[in-house]
């Protein structure tokens, strides 16, 4: 199951999100460059549990830096442009939001503790090992973890192969989210001690994002918000049950990051609370209950 977008506009702009992925998309250039090269870089800023502990020395042409170090140098570095894409195509999908319910400082401190929760998960059940760890995969396990408490009703669009048939579908992020956390649970269970993918690492990351997000997240920022409730069946399920505070008021697919918008006799809006996308009457004032979440607030068209 390959998630590809979600259903979830943001506020601010992700800056964080897209300088993370051009970190690594630029060392993974460089490691590129390097050639027949790539393998001591690896092992130089990679994470070796042995060498983290001080029970095993690098030796002197590639001891570049203090092991203490490669526990967040390590979150650049990949192993091949899938490993890249992959790790990437999961930040740029999830990352944006929680930057936005976390903004720009927090969430980088967020998404390195969350990557060095990742390593000592992966390297305190075997200490002893000379197997690199790289990848961003640990952090960006956190950023799913937090990803799953605060939208698990958010819509993702994701293609699931089977054989040479692609078959794509709209599913709500907490069922993506709890698939591939059961996931990385079975892997880690079935995996054997031969290099490979670092599933404690990921298991560990995502229970840190879990842990973490109450910290991280700003105070105006709920648990479990609601999706954005889409077409036909958001306008049936919705209207069926409203009160005069939401007369008129439905909710919109289209992603926008401003705050108004103007169409004829309607105008739009996000919910500060659940920061759902709303369509009301022009002219409309005075406090509204969103019809996604159920919490009021004051509008001025």
């Amino acid at each position: 199951m390959i998630p590809l977008h979600d259903d979830n506009p943001t506020e601010i702009k992700p800056y964080v999100t897209v300088g993370l992925i051009a970190a690594c998309v630029l060392v993974y250039l460089w490691q590129l460059s390097l050639g027949e090269g790539q393998g001591g870089a690896i092992y130089a800023l990679g994470v070796i549990p042995a060498v983290l502990f001080d029970t095993v020395d690098l030796p002197p042409d590639i001891d570049l830096i203090a092991p203490v170090l490669t526990p967040v140098t390590s979150m650049f570095l990949h192993g091949g442009f899938m490993h890249l894409a992959g790790n990437m195509l999961y930040l740029w999908i999830f990352g944006n939001n929680i930057e936005d319910a976390m903004g720009h400082v927090r969430f980088v401190v967020f998404y390195l503790v969350c990557g060095v929760a990742a390593v000592f998960s992966q390297a305190l059940p075997d200490p002893d090992s000379v197997i690199p760890m790289i990848g961003a995969s640990g952090a960006i396990s956190g950023v799913l973890g937090a990803y799953l408490l605060l939208y698990p009703h958010a819509r993702v669009l994701v293609v699931i192969p089977f054989g040479f048939y692609f078959h794509s579908m709209s599913l709500k992020a907490g069922w993506v989210l709890i698939i591939w956390f059961g996931m990385q649970l079975v892997n880690s269970m079935l995996s054997g001690p031969e290099p490979g993918v670092a599933w404690y690492a990921h298991i560990g990351g995502f229970v840190a994002g879990l842990a973490l997000i109450p910290i991280f997240k700003r105070q105006d920022v709920g648990y479990l918000n609601p999706g954005r409730i889409t077409g036909a069946e958001s306008t049936e399920n919705i209207t069926s049950n409203v009160s005069n505070k939401t007369a008129g008021i439905t909710p919109i697919k289209r992603p926008g990051f401003g705050v108004w918008g103007k169409s004829k006799n309607r105008v739009e809006t996000n919910c500060p609370h659940c920061h759902g996308r709303l369509r009301l009457p022009a002219g409309r004032s005075g406090v509204v209950d969103c019809p996604l979440c159920s919490k009021a607030f004051e509008v001025t068209t």
